[in-house]
């Protein structure tokens, strides 16, 4: 396509590209202007996990396998979507104990065991051997197509022709890259913000170059997913069976076990960790991460299979598989669209190999070359004032060393598996860390010597069924043992252990090794003591959540501040040690005691140099006296604990005593209200009492008095005395009738009775009332009954007062009432409306109140008074109290034909049994 030239001056500018925007990330990190304390920047960062394998495996795995190149993505999915508290506890621990990596995470909670951390570092690198080998794979083969396409040769793998091998110089110029990239410096935090700044950035190219690809497959050489899925089923005939779920290798068990080999991968690998919770600076940003990364993935395996449908129908124009996404392009004729996609899986590669290669050489560095040199006396690092040089170089050697052994990987068996069965491998050796990891977060029994052996026991299981076969398929061994196993043993056959056949080599491979993991894990630990500091480390982290875990240093033995600040001079540099202390450095000689926080910072400033087991022996060497055994810790613990449950409780105590007191104060404002009312309540009747009492005292004083009174006069003014004597007789049965409803005393007498009836017969009281005032009363009732249950006699007072204050109340010229009954829904209302000048909105419910009356409110607003008797203002009041009183409402709403006042009273319909034939509603 193109000369070699253009491919490297492009891929070098960008290898430069991504160096400028890490030392831009540092650089502002120093200033205290972090790049990185973004949610966005860590979700992104996370998507290291799509390396080439995601970008051109996917589609090789979609067009072989169908749709189980998506179970890689729904185990990420699921652990960052369900787990979300898994990584925010191991986020914290990891701030707490300033963890370094995975391998440091392990050794620090089985006791800041150094031979646990150096297991777990040289798992590590066996198991990502064959992933970096993945992606160097990757590199050489689309340089050759993109370079020599359409007659391209791909590279032969000879370790004897090593120097004309464009993987290992790729190997060297990327471990240049990752010196430069990441061990600039040495810092204690070992955060690398430069780092993950560019990592971002390259998750971005990578998604960008694979949706331009996946866009240009389905929009460019097709008119859209519909035509190339019909072009699909119309030229390949099996394209059903191809993408079923019966295609997935080793069918529902292959499924799981793929899934959950990706789900332990995702936690358990050491790039993951890095990004996951090393490189984390807050645990609020993974509150974004848990959707983002999802989408993310989402985007990323959006065009998987469209690009897998377009290169199987491309034929033998495209090539392998695993090649399609930069074969699609080349077929076609393009340009720049193969240069793009090329950048997009040197991103995905490149990332994957900077964060891991990172990873281990901080695992080797800090869990086996520096604990075997500090042991190595004829050294004597310890009286060199100065080691800081020392650490960052075996790093860069570590890294070079890595490179190399994943180019040997390449070389020896890197035609044997595809980019996705090598990813795999790595995968399943990955996934061994899981039981020791998970089970220590939560189990406090879980001891070394169990972890340690079961690691081993899972390890070599790995390595029976899956990493030796594929030696063996390279041609590096005989291939008799996989059928017949070793020594024609074939229980022992790597592919069908103890007899286990059909199911896929990943999902065998992990079952076996799990079983053997676990098994030993838990059954060593039952039976095994652990040391003091492995009880303390396992209360920490399975305590991690609680808050007082991250408080109370763990040291009690005595150092002094000039010895301590030397000896962390001597392996970070005085600079760093500064800064480590806030600016301090003690004079010569300064034989002051360092404070116990003090010392765990020295502590915690070594482990993210040297790791946790080593600074652990370092921080002896001049601590005089120990850490805190497993009962102090316990103690501090509990302590802790308590005081806070005491603090939690007194909160809620001091709570309830604050809603309690409200609650009185409420019930004290209620109290002095009822007080008020009850003296208002007195004056009023009071007042209402001593008027016809007035008026009746004085014409009988009169009558008594007078001895020559005309016989006209002496019987008005007897009239008056019974008209009054009358008024005070209701007016104190009105009384009574009140107290009674208030104190529920009130008998009522239920019977089922025509409203109809009623009405009219309430009609017929009050006509002589309505002819005396002038009053036209209309009706308007249904032709047929309407039965309700209810008291008659109490119900004809509610009506006849209903009429009595409407004819009161109407208009003086032309007055008018009308009072309407008729079915609403599953009541009767009736609807008693006057012309008058009405109640305005303020006082509709005012006029239930004892004693209130309109004619107050009337002149109070300017209104005229009207000539009729208003009455004693408690007869709506005990109206309201009947009707409520039989399972109805009584309310003021708005006029609808004479626009005065409008009272509505409703009650129930009497039950259908009760009803007779012919009944309206």
């Amino acid at each position: 396509m193109r000369n070699d030239v253009t491919v490297l001056i492009v891929a070098f500018s960008y290898l430069a590209l991504l160096f400028v925007i890490a030392a831009w990330g540092d650089r502002r990190a120093e200033q205290r202007r972090s790049l990185v304390n973004s949610p966005t920047v860590y979700a992104l960062s996370i998507a290291v996990y799509c390396t080439a394998w995601t970008f051109y495996g996917s589609v090789g795995r979609a067009a072989t396998t169908g749709l189980s190149f998506l179970l890689i993505y729904l185990g990420p999915t699921l652990a960052m979507l369900c787990g979300w508290m898994l990584i925010r506890k191991m986020i914290r621990i990891a701030r707490a104990q300033r963890i370094t990596s995975i391998a440091d995470f392990i050794s620090a909670r089985y006791g800041k065991s150094g031979g646990l951390g150096a297991l777990v570092a040289l798992i590590a690198v066996i198991a990502i051997m064959p992933y970096i080998a993945l992606q160097l794979k990757a590199i050489t083969v689309s340089y050759a197509i993109l370079t020599e396409y359409p007659d391209q040769t791909l590279p032969q793998l000879s370790l004897s022709g090593f120097l004309s091998d464009k993987a290992f110089w790729v190997s060297l110029v990327l471990a240049v890259f990752i010196i430069l990239f990441g061990t600039r410096h040495l810092d204690a935090s070992e955060r690398h913000e430069g780092m993950v700044t560019a990592i971002a950035f390259e998750s971005l190219v990578k998604l960008f170059a694979f949706l331009s690809v996946g866009f240009f497959a389905t929009f460019v050489l097709y008119s859209g997913p519909h035509d190339l899925m019909a072009s699909a089923a119309a030229e390949l005939p099996h394209l059903g069976q191809r993408f079923g779920l019966e295609q997935i290798p080793g069918g529902a068990l292959g499924w799981l076990g793929t899934l959950m080999l990706a789900t332990l991968a995702f936690i358990t690998l050491p790039r993951q960790f890095q990004v996951l919770v090393v490189e984390n600076v807050n645990e609020q940003h993974l509150r974004r991460a848990c959707w983002l990364f999802p989408l993310y993935l989402l985007l990323i395996n959006l065009f998987v299979i469209p690009i897998a449908l377009a290169g199987l129908l491309g034929g033998s124009a495209t090539g392998e598989p695993d090649n399609f996404v930069l074969t699609l392009p080349l077929a076609a004729g393009l340009q720049a669209l193969p240069l793009l996609v090329f950048i997009g899986g040197l991103s995905a590669a490149t990332s994957m190999m900077i964060v891991e290669t990172i990873a281990l050489s901080t695992m080797v560095s800090n869990q086996l070359v520096m604990p075997l040199l500090l042991r190595w006396r004829s050294l004597q690092l310890a009286s060199r004032p100065d080691l800081s040089g020392w650490l960052l170089g075996i790093r860069r050697v570590a890294i070079i060393l890595i490179l190399i052994l994943g180019y040997l990987y390449h070389a020896l068996i890197g035609e044997a598996y595809s980019l996705v069965t090598i990813g795999l491998v790595s995968f399943a050796a990955a996934a061994q860390f899981a039981p020791a990891l998970l089970l220590g977060l939560y189990w406090r029994g879980a001891s070394r010597n169990g972890a340690a052996i079961g690691m081993i026991a899972g390890t070599l299981v790995w390595a029976w069924t899956l990493l030796i076969p594929g030696f063996a398929l390279s041609g590096w061994l005989d291939t008799d043992f996989l059928e017949h196993g070793p020594l024609g043993i074939e229980l022992l056959r790597p592919y069908a252990l103890f007899g286990l056949e059909g199911w896929d080599i990943y999902t065998h491979a992990l079952f076996w090794s799990m079983l053997v993991n676990v098994g030993l894990l838990v059954g060593i630990s039952l039976f095994s003591r652990q040391s003091r500091m492995e009880q303390t480390q396992a209360a920490l982290f399975t305590n991690a959540l609680r808050p007082e875990a991250e408080q109370a240093p763990i040291w009690q033995g005595q150092a002094s501040r000039y010895e301590l600040f030397m000896l962390l001079s001597r392996y970070l540099g005085q600079p760093a040690t500064r800064r480590l202390l806030d600016g301090q450095q003690p004079e010569p000689g300064d034989d002051s005691a360092a404070t116990p926080a003090m010392i765990a910072a020295a502590e915690q400033g070594l482990t993210g140099a040297l790791g946790s087991a080593t600074a652990r022996i370092l921080i002896n060497s001049v601590v005089r006296g120990e850490a805190l055994d497993m009962p102090s810790i316990l103690s501090i613990l509990d302590t802790t604990s308590q005081t806070l449950e005491y603090n939690r409780r007194l909160e809620q105590k001091s709570s309830e005593l604050a809603q309690i007191g409200e609650e009185l104060r409420s019930a004290n404002e209620r109290l002095r209200e009822l007080d008020r009312l009850k003296d208002e309540f007195v004056a009023m009747v009071s007042h209402e009492l001593r008027t016809p009492l007035t008026s009746i005292r004085a014409f009988a004083e009169i009558l008594r008095d007078a001895e020559a009174m005309p016989a006209e006069k002496q019987q008005h003014f007897l009239e008056i005395i019974v008209r009054e004597s009358e008024r005070l007789s209701r007016l104190i049965e009105e009384i009574l009738d009140l107290a009674r409803l208030e104190s529920g005393r009130m008998t009522l007498n239920p019977e089922r009775c025509d409203l109809v009836e009623l009405v009219q017969q309430s009609v017929d009281a009050v006509t002589r009332l309505y002819e005396d005032r002038a009053v036209k009363l209309a009706l308007k009732l249904p032709d047929c009954p309407c039965m309700v249950i209810a008291d008659p006699d109490r119900l004809q007072q509610v009506l006849i007062n209903l009429l009595d204050n409407a004819s009161k109340f109407a208009s003086d010229a032309n007055s008018q009432v009308l009072l309407t009954l008729a079915p609403h829904k599953r009541h009767y209302r009736i609807r008693v409306e006057d012309n008058g000048p009405g109640i305005a909105e303020a006082e509709r419910e005012k006029v239930f109140e004892k004693f209130h009356q309109i004619e107050q409110a009337r002149k109070e607003e300017g209104q005229p008074a009207g000539t009729r008797p208003r009455g004693t203002g408690l007869g709506l009041p005990i109206s309201r109290g009947i009707i409520s009183h039989l399972g109805g409402r009584l309310w003021v709403d708005d006029p609808q034909q004479l626009g005065g006042a409008c009272l509505i009273m409703e009650l129930p319909k009497a039950p259908e049994e009760d009803n007779p034939s012919g009944s309206c509603g």
